[in-house]
């Protein structure tokens, strides 16, 4: 079935409002779907019921005072967004960062988009109705959130970057907590293999359904795990590199099928990639001081407008500024992953039954704060 093959009057449908109360949106988020019996035959996205003006805050406070805005937007990839704002701020200001604290955020960076990984895991096999891999998955991500708080102070909206720098140093025993943390979660990769990935019941709900192909992708804008996906070549950290992203070892995970299942898949040898990161930059982390030795006082970027991205564990965050060399930002602009990422789905879910429909919302992994700010 399809808008284009089938017309249909308005008596032989029904309006379903999934949201904006809803377990499978993951948050405040409303689909406004219209209904052919259990057929999606159109769906509208609708946003704003938590809109919080996160950008045009940035025009009225410091830039030293918006740090705490970054961990509210992905609240489950908060490192990713302090980086992407330090790296733009940096840039405008020209200050240089210490090899060192170049190698801790990475560590930081990379052991939270597994955290996050592990949240959506949980979350996706508990919305098709398997229940054991969520305890298993949170188990593991305490381990990580355990690591970053005795560095950071917080568990889950971290303010842990600064301009130029770090809020504070990492120490032995987060070194070897995290090493022993690579070794646990490579054992327990092997057991979510075993557990979901290889499970027939998982294969049958999502291979073949929530189709994405690349042309769509494109059009939408959509990137991280659900371009890739969907066969498109494209992470931040390889493709325009930022830090020392370009220092490190690791593979970008393709899949070409387009499905709900690759996506799944994206997302788990994600996984072992930031394992192999975080490895290679605890190997070969330098000592040195995590802040610059000469910093200035007040941020005030020289008049100009200047970009930086970075990847999320849900795709590219850009972040434009726009300064008139004053204390606050005249313009700061953000590009969220998931606000593109969603949008596909209006377009994609046509014609699918609304069980499918709700496995392929789940395969890209939203987070409504980060698209709804």
């Amino acid at each position: 079935m399809s808008e284009q093959l089938i017309e249909l009057q308005p008596d032989e449908t029904f309006v379903l409002n999934v949201g904006p109360q809803h377990p499978a949106t993951h948050g405040v988020l409303r689909v406004k779907m219209t209904m052919d019996g259990e057929y999606i035959y159109r769906a509208e996205t609708v946003l704003g019921y938590i809109h919080r003006m996160h950008e045009k805050m940035a025009e009225n406070r410091t830039y030293a005072q918006y740090w705490p805005n970054l961990s509210r937007l992905d609240y489950l990839s908060a490192m990713a967004f302090n980086h992407g704002y330090a790296l733009v701020v940096e840039r405008a200001c020209a200050i240089e960062v210490p090899e060192r604290a170049e190698y801790i955020r990475v560590i930081t960076v990379e052991l939270n988009r597994i955290s996050s990984h592990l949240v959506w895991l949980g979350a996706y096999v508990l919305d098709l109705g398997g229940f054991t891999p969520l305890m298993y998955c949170f188990d593991d991500r305490e381990q990580i959130l355990d690591l970053l708080e005795s560095v950071t102070g917080s568990r889950l909206t971290y303010c842990y970057f600064r301009f130029g720098g770090l809020y504070n140093d990492i120490d032995d025993a987060f070194i070897v907590g995290t090493r022993a943390f690579i070794k646990r979660m490579r054992r327990e990769l092997k057991m979510y293999k075993k557990l979901v990935t290889d499970n027939i019941i998982l294969m049958k709900r999502l291979k073949g359904h929530g189709l994405v192909d690349q042309d769509m992708c494109q059009r939408y804008g959509a990137t991280g795990p659900v371009a890739r996906g969907s066969g498109i070549n494209y992470d931040v950290r390889r493709n325009e590199p930022y830090s020392i992203y370009d220092r490190f070892d690791f593979e970008v995970p393709v899949f070409t099928e387009g499905d709900s299942y690759a996506r799944y898949l994206v997302r788990m040898e994600e996984i072992e990639q930031s394992l192999r990161i975080i490895e290679q930059a605890l190997d070969r982390l330098p000592d040195g001081p995590v802040n610059p030795e000469k910093k200035p006082k007040t941020i005030k970027p020289p008049p100009g407008d200047y970009y930086a991205a970075v990847e999320t564990a849900r795709g590219n965050f850009g972040i434009r500024l726009v300064s008139d060399g004053g204390k606050n930002a005249y313009r700061l602009k953000l590009r969220s992953p998931t606000y593109s990422n969603m949008h596909l789905f209006d377009e994609a879910c046509r014609g699918m039954l609304i069980a499918d429909a709700l496995a392929f919302m789940g395969s890209l992994d939203l987070v409504i704060p980060e698209m709804d700010r």
